[in-house]
């Protein structure tokens, strides 16, 4: 059964020729922080170019719920009315954060220094990850979690009556924890210090410095150290938000796997800290030319062009870079099943605890679909086969994962046979237009049984 309804089987089948402009949404990271950081200054924030998928829309809807006035004006623009930090208001209900990981714990740091108790559901698969990575720092505030047996989902948050300054070290990559410890620090005293062994993507520590908080980065023998003056007056901002490089992967990589194909996505977010798919792509020997490159909001952007490479080879994606691209495996390892030789993934843990176990789903799918894959706890090599030697013909389940739904849906854009899913409905949590976008560009996506 789909999160958001009845399941949606669809089949992909061999294209050729792929062409076109390609607007892929919003980058759904930014599209968050709009929303929360907007909802946490005083005065209004204006915000273009949102990402309207529904994870997105589950976190409009919560800073609703804890105060904030926030409207849309359609056609990806919108306003929020914040209230200021330490301005939510408890919640009067549960807070359904639906699909998204990124939603409910950024919210959920948000909140956890105010003196309110707020409780956070989510869809089937939010309800089984892991909140202990978030809960643990913000205990360290004073807050309090009363959850599911694991730290699961659904849980009750009581936020911490008088917090106090935290130095906190991220025990694994992620983005959601530093934020989350970050947004908690802002309605503390005195000065919150995280740290970091690995750098994760920086839109927090960009975007916070944009809204006028007092944010320090610094390298030091401990690793990258976050330094959060508490207490700021957030001042309200104009957004556009830049086009999100992990959407932009799958038309991209489609190109890169069809015969004869030429696309353009105008406007990709480039930040470092996100791009590293770009670059393990172009050291495959993929045809990837970033045009107008330029800086927008302190994010830099570009205008990307994507062709068929028939002549990638496979190579070992180095452990460090993890962290740029962790949401971008999946559908790197498509694209590695259409090269010549092995592709070997290190350090990549993290994607056992996304939407789900996406190491063993991708893994599972492939061997459907005739491919050899190897994998262990944190890495996985695929034996690519050359590009029009990906046999395809199976159907890959999704596990309610809108990454993994996609990344198939591609495969079968390059394998000899079509390729099925058991249910694209998760797709609309991240990218709403996926498949009429694709099918534009020349993509033969059908759903199936309808």
């Amino acid at each position: 059964m789909s999160a958001h309804g009845a399941p949606i089987p669809m089949t992909s089948r061999k294209c050729t020729g792929l062409s076109g402009v390609v607007e892929v949404p919003g980058d759904k990271s930014i599209s968050h922080r709009s929303l929360i950081f907007g909802a946490m200054a005083v005065g209004k924030t204006e915000i273009s170019g949102l990402l309207e998928g529904q994870d997105v829309l589950d976190t409009a809807k919560a800073m609703e719920t804890f105060g904030a006035s926030v409207t849309n004006h359609g056609d990806g623009n919108w306003t929020v009315h914040g209230v200021g930090v330490g301005g939510f208001s408890e919640p009067d209900g549960v807070i359904d954060c639906g699909n998204s990981g990124t939603g409910v714990r950024l919210i959920m740091g948000a909140m956890a220094t105010h003196d309110m108790t707020a409780t956070f559901t989510g869809d089937a698969s939010l309800n089984k990850r892991p909140m202990a990575r978030v809960t643990d720092p913000i205990a360290l505030f004073g807050a309090e979690a009363y959850g599911r047996k694991g730290g699961r989902l659904p849980m009750t948050i009581v936020g911490a009556k008088h917090p106090v300054p935290v130095r906190y070290t991220v025990p694994m990559p992620s983005a959601q924890v530093k934020s989350a410890v970050m947004l908690a620090g802002l309605n503390a005293p005195g000065e919150t210090v995280i740290i970091e062994k690995e750098a994760t993507r920086d839109h927090t520590e960009r975007m916070l410095v944009g809204f006028g908080a007092e944010v320090n980065v610094e390298t030091s023998a401990e690793g990258r150290v976050i330094t959060l003056q508490g207490y700021p007056e957030l001042k309200p901002q104009t957004i556009s938000v830049p086009r999100d490089p992990s959407s932009a992967a799958f038309p991209v990589c489609a190109a890169l796997i069809t015969e004869g194909s030429d696309i353009l996505v105008p406007n990709i977010g480039l930040n470092p800290t996100r791009a590293g798919l770009y670059t393990t792509l172009r050291e495959m020997g993929a045809d990837l030319v970033f045009e107008n490159e330029r800086l927008e909001g302190g994010e830099p952007v570009a205008d990307l062009r994507a062709k068929f490479s028939p002549n990638m080879k496979g190579i070992e994606v180095p452990p460090d870079r993890a962290a740029s691209m962790i949401d971008e495996y999946p559908i790197l390892s498509v694209v590695a099943s259409f090269a010549e030789g092995d592709t070997i993934m290190r350090g990549v843990k993290e994607l056992r605890v996304k939407e789900s176990d996406r190491i063993d789903a991708m893994a599972k799918g492939l061997r459907t679909n005739g491919m050899d894959i190897d994998e262990g706890e944190d890495w996985w090599i695929i034996h690519g086969k050359g590009m029009g030697n990906v046999p395809g013909g199976g159907l890959a389940e999704t596990f309610l994962d809108h990454r993994i739904a996609m990344s198939f849906l591609i495969l079968g854009m390059g394998s000899e046979k079509p390729v099925r899913i058991d249910d694209g409905g998760p797709i609309v949590t991240s990218f709403p237009n996926f498949e009429p976008l694709m099918t534009t560009l020349g993509a033969k996506l059908t759903r199936d049984n309808h």
